[in-house]
């Protein structure tokens, strides 16, 4: 009985090393996944205009802000190796959304610079706030990123030691992580159409952002946890009604 007593806490403590290493793995790329259908769907019609670059520059702000908060207050690793897997994905995406409004410029709605027997080229460093993220090189936004990093990194530095200076970013990087599909929204409202939008993508962020809310419920997390998963939820089931209903308007005007 005490072999099997033995066999048997061995076995429960593998499958335990089991499920925290793969719960740590879908902790570090499950970000990702939803980027996936909408990365696919761009090359296949060769074109970005149904998704909204801005996502990327929300995603690359949240993330870039929570790797700082990383270096005040320690959390789990998986939570900051998914932070570098998520600004990486970002990169990847805004690439090839600039290169398709270059390659394919009469598709282009939203981009003075891209239409036809337009030679008007936006840098970074023209510091016009009218072309601020709707610049013409991925060059620049690069740049603009490695500035704004470059910012965070001297300040975090100068007031690590400063525990409100460290809670203030934490909380900025959650807060701007709630609002990344609202651009998204904004768009489809702007253009009045979700075409070029992956509708799996944004059930993946629902799937994702319902699951998480409800983690935090069930947790008793923070208020400000909470509140953020049901914003997120939130604007996830606006996109999706704009999706029935601009289907319903463009179906009727046919």
């Amino acid at each position: 009985s005490g072999i099997n007593a033995e066999y048997g806490g061995a076995t429960e403590e593998v499958f335990v090393s089991i499920v925290t290493f793969l719960s740590s793995v879908f902790m570090i790329f499950g970000g990702a996944i939803p980027y996936l259908p909408q990365y696919l769907q761009m090359k296949e019609e060769n074109s970005s205009e149904g998704f909204s670059i801005q996502v990327c520059f929300v995603l690359l702000m949240a993330n870039i802000l929570r790797i700082a908060f990383w270096f005040g207050k320690f959390y789990e690793t998986p939570l900051l190796v998914q932070s570098g897997v998520m600004i990486v994905t970002m990169l990847i995406m805004l690439e090839l959304c600039i290169r398709l409004k270059k390659e394919h410029p009469l598709t282009s709605t939203t981009r003075r610079s891209f239409t036809e027997g337009e030679s008007i080229v936006h840098k970074f460093e023209d510091f016009d706030i009218n072309f601020f993220w709707r610049w013409s090189s991925f060059g620049d936004y690069l740049k603009c990123l490695l500035t704004i990093i470059l910012g965070i990194a001297a300040l975090t530095y100068l007031l690590v030691e400063s525990s409100g200076y460290v809670e203030t970013i934490g909380t900025l990087s959650l807060m701007t992580e709630s609002t990344l599909a609202l651009p998204q929204l904004l768009q489809n409202y702007r253009t009045g159409t979700t075409q070029g939008m992956s509708v799996k993508m944004v059930m993946l962020w629902f799937l994702g952002d319902s699951f998480k809310t409800l983690y935090f419920l069930a947790r008793a997390a923070p208020l400000q946890f909470l509140l953020c998963g049901s914003v997120q939820t939130l604007v996830d089931i606006l996109i999706l009604y704009q999706v029935v209903s601009y289907k319903e308007v463009e179906a009727r005007n046919k």
